[in-house]
């Protein structure tokens, strides 16, 4: 891993510390520490999540136009400034106004993070460098909320001061870690273009473009689905079903989320070697498969009467589940947005993923809550199982839509002299990828030789990075 890469990591994880103290603890500390109810509370979360939305629209062109450090200085300070201001909040105005700056500077430093990654990575090395930011996520959000469940204290308010302000001084030493980071910007081929749109297609505005990428488009459905069936119900009507229907102690529950965490720091590296150079559509497909056991242990976990501790364990495997499928997915979905986008284009495409996501975010809460407070528990999980079933089909048809060299970049000609990348694909394969790439650029996918990167830069052009799979760069060391 590069100096530059290395850092970005680095700040990542310091950033995701921060966060960890205090997420587990918005909602106790707005409506009982701050004692302004549950509804201000619930209120807090809908403008975070609404911040995002209103931000991420414009990211991505002032990612694309001035490079991802403009938007990581706004991201930081503003997230900084908010957790502050939480911290220091006792009313409702202003616990809301907290709030919202910090959910807009949290949401402009996704993208921006996401693109500095892959202008520090190749299409070889990038699954890899965003398995280790999700790995170092979720690391630093687990060892940050265990900690801060140690610090805090329900009946003292300064102890939540403390935790927003170390949250704060996170993000303003993720801000001083970036800033010493030096990456160039990509260069397309005159006439290159992404994996995704058409050559003639890739010239015109970034929303244009992105709209007119078909398997980026169906890789966004895929995403909100994905994100709307996981994530979106941890905290809504999953915690809810777990208590409610499958009775465990809120304590339990909070096993059930440990373990969770748990199986993603544990298993992240292994898994990662397991679906290397495997296609990427597959291991997403895969994914739906698992969850769908997922959703299957949870719903019987709801129908096991007499037998506690069977549905305990069924929930926690529950959790345990989510966590191998999101080991799978790390490797595979942002490299593929990245892959996809056309070098200019870097951040409009990983902005409008996130844009994806954060819709998901705020719709499978609302649902899910909605479907607990009316007690509909079977209608949930039946809703569950097929969504991630339509995972299942949808990766398998945005397979069929995929060039190769995105589905699976191992398989790809890219070296003078015809060499393989190492994944053990044969000739008559690799040919039939190059064919098929051609047939999206008129320029051949040959990347030359002899450039010795510098520690700190992007790599010359035998290890390119690309803002997507097709497009040459030349060396920037």
């Amino acid at each position: 891993m590069a100096a530059a890469l290395r850092r970005i990591q680095l700040g990542n994880a310091l950033a995701a510390f921060g966060n960890g103290f205090t997420v587990p603890f918005l909602f106790v500390y707005v409506a009982r520490v701050r004692d302004l109810g549950d509804g201000t509370a619930g209120a807090v979360l809908a403008a975070f999540a609404a911040a995002a939305l209103v931000v991420l629209p414009f990211t991505g062109r002032v990612i694309d136009r001035s490079g991802p450090l403009v938007m990581v200085v706004i991201g930081a300070v503003s997230a900084a400034l908010g957790a502050l201001g939480f911290g220091l909040s006792t009313t409702a105005p202003a616990v809301l106004a907290a709030s919202a700056v910090m959910g807009a500077g949290i949401a402009v430093l996704q993208p921006a993070l996401a693109t500095m990654i892959v202008w520090c990575s190749t299409p070889g090395t990038r699954s890899r460098a965003f398995a280790t930011q999700f790995f170092l996520n979720n690391l630093g959000l687990g060892v940050g909320g265990l900690l801060g469940g140690m610090l805090v204290n329900e009946h003292d308010p300064a102890s939540f001061t403390l935790l927003f302000s170390i949250e704060a001084v996170m993000f303003l030493v993720l801000l001083a870690v970036l800033v010493t980071v030096r990456v160039a910007r990509p260069v397309e081929v005159a006439g290159g273009s992404g994996a995704g749109p058409a050559s003639g297609a890739a010239r015109g505005s970034g929303w244009g473009v992105l709209l007119r990428d078909r398997p980026m488009v169906l890789l966004g459905v895929l995403g909100f689905v994905i994100f709307f069936a996981c994530y979106g119900q941890f905290e809504s009507g999953l915690s809810a079903y777990a208590v409610e229907v499958t009775h465990i102690s809120t304590a339990t529950l909070g096993t059930a989320l440990a373990a969770n965490t748990a199986m993603i720091v544990l298993a992240q590296f292994v898994v990662l070697r397991l679906v290397d150079g495997r296609r990427r559509s597959r291991v997403v497909a895969l994914v739906g498969v698992i969850w769908t056991v997922a959703w299957l242990a949870a719903g019987a976990s709801g129908l096991v009467h007499g037998a506690q501790a069977v549905a305990t364990a069924l929930l926690i495997g529950t959790y345990a589940l989510f966590g191998v499928g999101e080991t799978m997915l790390s490797p595979t979905v942002a490299p593929m947005v990245a892959d996809l986008a056309p070098a200019r284009l870097v951040g409009q495409y990983n902005s409008a993923f996130a844009l994806v996501k954060q819709l998901a975010l705020a719709i499978g809460p609302a649902v899910g809550g909605a479907m607990a407070a009316a007690g509909a528990w079977s209608t949930y999980i039946v809703m569950l199982v097929l969504c991630c079933l339509a995972v299942v089909s949808l990766a398998f048809l945005l397979g069929r839509r995929l060039p190769e060299r995105v589905d699976r970049p191992g398989s790809v000609v890219v070296a003078r002299g015809g060499s393989r990348s190492g994944s053990g694909v044969g000739a008559p394969e690799a040919a039939a990828a190059t064919s098929s790439e051609s047939a999206v650029s008129p320029e051949p996918a040959v990347l030359s030789e002899g450039a010795v990167p510098s520690e700190d830069a992007v790599p010359s052009e035998d290890e390119a990075p690309s803002g997507g799979a097709g497009e040459r760069v030349p060396s920037v060391a």
